[in-house]
């Protein structure tokens, strides 16, 4: 008997596209050079694109034949394989066009903004950036030195702060113009004070964090990426307990911990691996030699998705 109403039709399109993803990566360890998240930024709407159009031919060709048997979507399959040869193109011949007919890269526009103390005694902050790279580090005898570069597809970083009763809050954000088909850039370099306690938030959708907090008195950090890098140095002496929560849905977190103040780690990762150096494993989580010997401690929690979660103490 034919069955009645929509029949059930296999998708190849999630594996291809974790095949896509597994494959940049795979390029990038053998061209250091090669950034895969550039690429996948500028032209992931060519996914969207591809598999509409292949879901409209799977959509016509089932109406013209009713009783056709389920099987494999052939459309959307054929679309996914055109993004594959559209980014191996781009990957095979992006440095032969570059020279040839120069860089897709717009102009970049640079803003620098220092933010005073104004009395503070500890501060919180939060960062919210839809993508490109994070740079922070300490040492700044001011609440803030900041540094950014940007393309026009993106507007100026908007710097807010106040302080009442020496509480200080501070948040840098930014708009963007919608999806970018061509390179762009968006840098920031934030350096925060060397003596004031710091509660961060970050937020990102996509792109590299490199977080140097040896010299940053941080107390708190919340951390997300929805896909990218995540490289957090959280070396250096404490003055206090630290709680660190990283969360990422598509890369690779890189963390750096201290050997003489005392770390205790969960990480978990849905599609990838965890791997740690220096650290021991205790029941479900991972804790250094100093752990309940040094008077601080530092509590960290990683998150992954797809990717590979690193920890590793220093020598």
């Amino acid at each position: 008997m034919a069955q009645e109403g929509g029949q059930n039709r296999t998708s190849l399109v999630v594996p291809i596209v974790l095949i896509i993803i597994g494959g940049l990566f795979l390029v990038r360890n053998w061209r250091p050079g090669f950034d895969p998240w550039n690429l996948i930024w500028d032209y992931w709407p060519l996914i969207l694109i591809f598999i509409g159009l292949g879901k409209i031919w799977d959509n016509t060709q089932r109406r013209k034949n009713p009783n056709t048997p389920p099987g494999i979507s052939i459309g959307s399959t054929i679309a996914i394989l055109a993004v594959v040869l559209v980014i191996v193109a781009f990957v095979a011949h992006g440095r032969n066009y570059t020279r040839r007919y120069g860089s897709f890269r717009a102009r970049t526009n640079h803003t620098s903004q220092t933010v005073n103390l104004q009395g503070a005694k500890t501060a919180s902050a939060k960062i919210d950036m839809g993508a490109g790279q994070l740079t922070i580090h300490g040492g700044s005898k001011e609440m803030l030195e900041a540094d950014f570069s940007f393309s026009e597809t993106f507007d100026a970083p908007k710097v807010d702060y106040g302080v009442n009763s020496g509480a200080a809050q501070l948040s840098i954000s930014q708009d963007s113009h919608g999806p970018n088909f061509g390179r762009s850039e968006n840098e920031w370099n934030l350096h925060f004070n060397k003596d004031v306690p710091l509660d961060l938030t970050i937020n990102m959708g996509a792109g590299q964090g490199n977080l140097y907090f040896r010299d940053v008195p941080l107390r708190r950090l919340d951390f997300q990426v929805g896909a990218g890098q995540a490289d957090v140095d959280l070396t250096g002496d404490r003055t206090s307990d630290v709680t660190v929560d990283i969360q990422g849905g598509v890369g690779q977190a890189n963390i750096r911990l201290p050997k003489n103040v005392g770390v205790i780690a969960r990480a978990s990762g849905g599609i990838g691996s965890i791997e740690t150096h220096g650290l021991k494993k205790d029941g479900d989580e991972y804790v250094n030699d100093a752990y309940r010997k040094s008077p601080f401690t530092i509590h960290l929690t990683v998150e992954g998705g797809i990717g590979e979660i690193r920890l590793s103490q220093e020598p």
